[in-house]
């Protein structure tokens, strides 16, 4: 029976998280997504980040070690992968694994996270022409549907990204609060997300991963590299050259740090992968600054 996408996702929270990596990871989701609406269910051994309101000191001081205590979500929340699956999240990343590879790692782990703690997921996917919705549900049937629909939908002779194209659609068509994380190409942001996240953010809260490129100029000689939104491949000569090299380096600077101002300013927590290797520990600190932004 081939290994399924959920199955590999949950094979890189086991194998690059310890047993208290995972709790403070489960603990960081539901401490950003739940807050306080939640009822009392049980004790658990402290484990650090915990919150020390949570303590429960009269068991502590029975037990002689801390306890702190467990609780359960009184009311589900939505979250929506929205995930750009034009051409470019079918090139290659830092790692050398597709792009989208490392999308689906990172949307599989927080559609995870949300469906063990009683959550509905749900995906909006999409181009630059078309945008595809799909229903929120809290199995790990459906989740295991939606990661296959980003792994078919994200291919070399797609169409072009226009992340704007899929955040206008949930503009325009959905009512209900929802927590949105958007997974994106790394390519220069439509001016007009700017004014999307604007509306977006007043009712929804947003959580923003790019998927990095590979660098054309650090891929050995001997490999053919070729821009994948023209197909135009790129000259040895060229792209090894040490002033072609210095050039590339300073527009994806400036460009990173065109994207950083405007989610900061939008007040959007965000984060860069370039491996699935890197998933689990991004996932968690993009978590830890959620909650702490919300204090």
């Amino acid at each position: 029976m081939p290994t399924t996408l959920l199955t590999r996702v949950k094979s890189k929270l086991f194998v690059h998280a310890r047993r208290k990596s995972r709790s403070l990871l489960e603990g960081e989701y539901a401490s950003v997504f739940h807050g306080r609406s939640l009822d009392y269910d049980d004790l658990r051994d402290y484990v650090p980040g915990d919150e020390v309101r949570d303590i429960d000191w009269r068991a502590t001081a029975r037990s002689q070690s801390p306890l702190v205590k467990r609780y359960v979500a009184t009311r589900k929340q939505n979250v929506m992968l929205v995930i750009d699956t034009g051409r470019g999240m079918a090139a290659s990343t830092r790692s050398g694994e597709p792009k989208k590879s490392v999308a689906i790692a990172a949307a599989g782990l927080v559609g995870y996270l949300a469906q063990r703690h009683g959550d509905l997921v749900g995906l909006v996917r999409g181009t630059a022409g078309s945008t595809v919705a799909h229903d929120l549900r809290g199995s790990e049937a459906h989740l295991e549907l939606l990661l296959r629909a980003v792994d078919a939908a994200t291919v070399l002779d797609g169409d072009q990204s226009n992340l704007a194209t899929q955040l206008r659609w949930i503009v325009r068509n959905v009512r209900r609060r929802l927590v949105l994380l958007v997974v994106a190409d790394d390519k220069e942001l439509d001016p007009a997300l700017d004014e999307l996240l604007r509306r977006l953010h007043v009712q929804h809260e947003i959580l923003w991963i790019t998927v990095e490129d590979a660098d054309p100029t650090a891929i050995e000689g001997d490999r053919t590299a070729y821009d994948v939104a023209d197909t135009y491949t790129l000259p040895t000569l060229v792209r090894l050259d040490p002033r072609v090299r210095a050039a590339y380096a300073a527009s994806v600077a400036e460009r990173v740090l065109r994207t950083t101002e405007l989610l900061d300013r939008r007040g959007i927590n965000h984060a860069r992968l370039g491996s699935s290797d890197e998933v689990v520990a991004t996932v968690f600190a993009l978590l830890e600054r959620q909650r702490r932004a919300r204090r």
